[in-house]
């Protein structure tokens, strides 16, 4: 059996593995590379294997850094099946869609500078026709259900507690000499996090590719991460300005709402005026609500209970973009949740625009900012940064919260690893930029005694 590792390869994107094993040829994830130009450019390359020899994709979640590709890989060739969970299946009828409009949108902004320079026009990386097809792909399973896939290959999704319908694979694959389990961790949840249920804990795999994201670090309690948070909020609003919060649409929202409202509940926060300014985010929340199977019992007690409602606390959806737009006509008092979480596209660009140079207001960033994006640049100390064209000075107050990560810190990680009752024989460790892959590579050889390895991109593995 070969793996061939296409991405997510000592950086965080990317996410795409290639199993090649007789004669069944699969991908695990199929994921956009984000963060630089550089990284983005890889988009573009070549496939460095035939889509349409490709039976299935197994998507561990709906996260674009997993599934972003998969309308171009569609549009290639590929004819197999997306399996998912169900509620990455609903997720990603939104998400690729959403993509689409803005890899449409870009390339049309491009081609009006390239016709000023007499240059040929781009095509964008796949039209919203086209992720729409993909979307006949797709079929989705419950978790725990074991799917055989044939050719003594069979699957089975358990719960990675990272958003809502995100999945942990075990993968069992007969080559003709022995049958070999290997277990991809997808993105690894915190445990105790707002509305997910913690990750599930794997016991037996030979081969683990696990996530290395917050590898070389620790995250503060989900309490001692709330009060700070609560007070960033509360500083803000004292000063008379707006709290400007760049979230990802999917997870990081749903969780960030739940908070402000459960504040503004136990009236440590309030009045509190939110606006949601972000129309995926929205329809995601709305997904949300309709899968209270997914929630922790803690959520799903409150939810059924109405703890959440009051007086002080208000919020607005506003879908439009004249809706948006009058957001930025309020100069103190709100809280302004928008998309993208790593301020690389979206409504959020506007609001930073509007607020990111008034000394007053404050943006807190709630999730990882993968390098080379404008959320990244803004946590590491510039004090000016383009936005739409336009020079804009960072006089807000800047707050990073790393605790409400999605993402399982070192020592999460560690403890989901060392649940292993055999101990595997070797573990790959991905999803991580470079430095941090390394090292961490390195920690669960001291503290676990596991030989572990952080590929290459491209790299092949025979095992």
């Amino acid at each position: 059996m070969k793996i061939t590792f296409v991405g997510a390869t000592r950086m965080v994107t990317g996410s795409c593995f290639h199993i090649q094993s007789n004669s069944t040829h699969l991908l695990v994830d199929c994921g956009l590379f984000q963060g630089t130009r550089e990284d983005e450019q890889r988009n573009e390359d070549p496939f460095p294997f035939k889509p349409s020899d490709i039976q299935y994709l197994l998507l561990t979640h709906a996260h674009l850094d997993h599934s972003g590709l998969i309308p171009r890989l569609v549009k290639e060739g590929f004819r197999g099946k997306v399996i998912a969970t169900e509620t990455t299946v609903e997720l990603c009828n939104i998400m690729l869609l959403d993509s689409a409009h803005i890899q449409e949108r870009d390339a049309e902004w491009e081609n009006r500078k390239r016709m000023r320079a007499g240059k040929p026009p781009i095509q964008p990386l796949y039209t919203v026709e086209e992720a729409t097809d993909s979307l006949a792909c797709f079929q989705d399973v419950a978790y725990n259900e074991t799917v055989k896939l044939g050719n003594g290959v069979k699957a089975r999704f358990q719960d990675a507690g990272h958003i809502l319908g995100s999945a942990i694979l075990e993968l069992w694959v007969n080559d003709g000499a022995e049958e070999k389990k290997l277990v991809f961790s997808g993105d690894i949840g915190q445990k105790d996090s707002p509305i997910v249920k913690d990750p599930t804990i794997i016991e037996e795999g030979d081969y683990v590719f696990t996530e290395s994201t917050y590898g070389n670090r620790r995250h503060k309690d989900i309490k001692e991460t709330t009060e700070e948070f609560c007070q960033a909020v509360r500083e803000t609003l004292e000063r008379g300005g707006n709290v400007i919060i760049p979230a990802f649409a999917v997870g990081r929202t749903q969780n960030i709402l739940y908070i402000l409202k459960q504040l503004s509940k136990e009236g440590k926060l309030k009045p509190l005026k939110v606006f949601l300014d972000s129309p995926m985010a929205i329809k995601v929340t709305g997904i949300t609500l309709a899968h209270p199977e997914c929630f922790d019992e803690e959520t799903l007690e409150l939810v059924k209970e109405g703890k959440f409602s009051g007086n002080n606390f208000s919020l607005k959806f506003t879908e439009s973009v004249k809706d948006s737009v009058e957001i930025n006509k309020i100069k103190r008092g709100a809280i302004i949740i928008s998309a993208s979480g790593m301020c690389n596209a979206g409504r959020i660009l506007h609001h930073l625009k509007h607020n990111l140079w008034r000394e007053e207001c404050s943006v807190i960033f709630v999730g990882y900012q993968a390098r080379g994006t404008l959320g990244r640049r803004i946590i590491n100390g510039a004090e000016e940064v383009m936005i739409l064209g336009e020079e804009i000075a960072v006089k807000a107050k800047i707050y990073t919260i790393g605790g409400f990560s999605a993402h399982a810190d070192q020592k999460g990680l560690l403890e989901w690893l060392g649940a292993f009752k055999k101990k595997p024989r070797r573990i790959f460790v991905m999803h991580g930029e470079e430095e941090t892959a390394l090292g961490f590579a390195e920690t669960i050889k001291k503290q676990l005694h596991i030989d572990a390895y952080a590929p290459f991109c491209l790299e092949d593995v025979t095992i």
